[in-house]
């Protein structure tokens, strides 16, 4: 049985060249597991295109060397992208190595949103001292000396602070 024109140009395509477009993509990528890979590419994506020029081809080893590099172009571009996203989803997980869950990474961002709100309003001073004291868990005489104020200036803020967020949460 006859095969149709197209079957058969694909076929004699195949037959009369993958071999010299898979020892080509041997040498240009240096690995023969992504050599045969793309030889493969290479002829699924003119099947794909049922390129009807196929029939009418002078140099078809140009038309495969030119598939073949815009797939390579294609793969470089995806691993690229792939290589930005697995980068930016480490640093996150980095950042996020203290939490055990997603959450408790919503408990945390809640529970900031919470204090940002209670504490709008509050003056730099008792904002400072709020977040050195519960945030940072620093002593109060460390606090005093790291914004030149006093021990009692500290306490006096404290309670300012705590003032406001109380007087804040009952509204």
């Amino acid at each position: 049985m006859a095969q149709p024109p197209f079957q058969q140009t694909i076929h004699n395509l195949y037959s009369e060249h993958h071999g010299w477009l898979f020892a080509w993509l041997r040498r240009k990528l240096g690995c023969t597991q992504h050599a045969a890979d793309l030889a493969q590419d290479t002829f699924v994506r003119i099947l794909a295109s049922r390129d009807a020029a196929l029939g009418n081809l002078r140099e078809p080893r140009a038309y495969l060397t030119t598939t073949a590099r815009r797939l390579l172009i294609d793969h470089s571009r995806r691993k690229r992208i792939e290589n930005a996203y697995l980068r930016e989803l480490t640093l996150t997980a980095e950042a996020l190595a203290g939490f055990q869950s997603p959450e408790q990474i919503l408990a945390t961002l809640e529970a900031l949103e919470q204090i940002t709100f209670v504490l709008d309003g509050l003056g730099e001073k008792p904002r400072q001292v709020f977040l050195l004291y519960f945030l940072d868990g620093l002593p109060q005489a460390e606090i005093g000396q790291r914004l030149d104020i006093s021990e009692r200036m500290v306490r006096k803020h404290l309670v300012h602070a705590l003032l406001h967020c109380q007087q804040t949460l009952d509204v």
